[in-house]
């Protein structure tokens, strides 16, 4: 219930922060309409929201001021920490590199604090804060071309948080620093929804792409006709295309799912969405998301024929960028 929390949260604060933003450039009565519906929003607007609407409006300033008020009243609690996990990312996205690796180490070292009495998944704020917190560490030190210092921070940390609900992401790190040109890790294929899919082993001579997806995700969506579209460019060449997913424990409209009940909804998303990918397999499992570090959907992996990887590409890629990607790996 946990992920379906974040997940239905984080959903609208980005619908909200993309208002604003619309907001902002608008004309003066559409920007008044917005400010009496920013200031009426629903309760469950919190310190995370308040700082990255802030960020949003590349005012810094206002950004730590609600999170030094909030600490005052509660102290570094996982709900501070997340916020501040935020404030971080958006000092690293202005390349203010100083202040995203210092609010980074705080983040990090408040989160050791409370993990002496607590485990890390025990909600949801902390491991969302821990994990921003590294990667934005291990980001720091790749932009400085230290990218053996980064994967041996993303290695530690990973060997410390394996099972945990970071890993993933914590793995996705360390596949954008050193992926490319290793070899493909092993897909679990014993549970499908469709065509029976091939181990990589079987599909070895033949390029690969891997469209990493999840059922609740718009810009997984958004990919699957660009996906369709190459696949029935390049096949008459050999690519061969797969589409992991997993189970995330919830079905339509967030509502708690067993494992059975959520294939059963992820199938129909597929035939709904995808309809020009039905010829595609589409394994389940989490441990393909947790070796490709598939915290970030979609993710799209390029195999080569020799298995190695030649691309790996967390988030959405245009038409263009992922057919050119594809050329080189042909």
């Amino acid at each position: 219930m946990q992920n379906c929390y974040h997940y239905f949260r984080n959903a609208v604060l980005s619908t909200v922060l993309s208002i604003i933003e619309i907001c902002f450039r608008g004309k003066f009565l559409l920007r008044a309409a917005c400010v009496v519906w920013i200031f009426t929003l629903p309760a469950m607007a919190d310190v995370t929201y308040d700082v990255r609407v802030a960020i949003a409006q590349n005012d810094f300033g206002s950004a730590e001021s609600e999170l030094q008020n909030y600490k005052m009243q509660h102290g570094s609690d996982p709900e501070y920490l997340e916020a501040a996990s935020w404030l971080a990312r958006g000092y690293m996205s202005k390349n203010q590199m100083d202040q995203a690796e210092s609010w980074a180490k705080q983040v990090e070292s408040s989160a050791h604090e409370l993990l002496q009495k607590r485990k890390l998944d025990a909600e949801p704020h902390l491991p969302l804060a821990l994990g921003a917190a590294i990667e934005v560490e291990a980001q720091g030190l790749a932009l400085k071309g230290q990218n053996s210092q980064a994967a041996a921070l993303l290695r530690r940390d990973l060997v410390t948080y394996r099972g945990t609900s970071i890993q993933a992401r914590l793995q996705k790190n360390l596949n954008m620093i050193g992926m490319a040109g290793q070899p493909a890790p092993a897909l679990t294929v014993t549970k499908y929804i469709g065509v029976r899919p091939s181990t990589l082993g079987d599909m070895k001579g033949s390029p690969v792409l891997l469209f990493f997806w999840a059922h609740w995700c718009s810009d997984c969506k958004q990919e699957g006709p660009i996906i369709s579209q190459l696949n029935s460019e390049f096949s008459t060449k050999g690519l061969r295309v797969e589409a992991p997913t997993q189970y995330y424990g919830y079905a339509a409209y967030g509502q708690e799912a067993s494992p059975a009940d959520e294939f059963s909804y992820i199938g129909r998303v597929w035939q709904h969405y995808y309809p020009a990918l039905q010829d595609v397999p589409v394994p389940v499992s989490k441990a393909n998301f947790d070796h490709y570090g598939a915290s970030t959907t979609p993710t799209l992996v390029l195999i080569d024929r020799k298995g190695r990887v030649a691309m790996y590409h967390p988030g959405f890629m245009s038409y263009g960028d992922l057919r050119a990607a594809i050329e080189r790996g042909m």
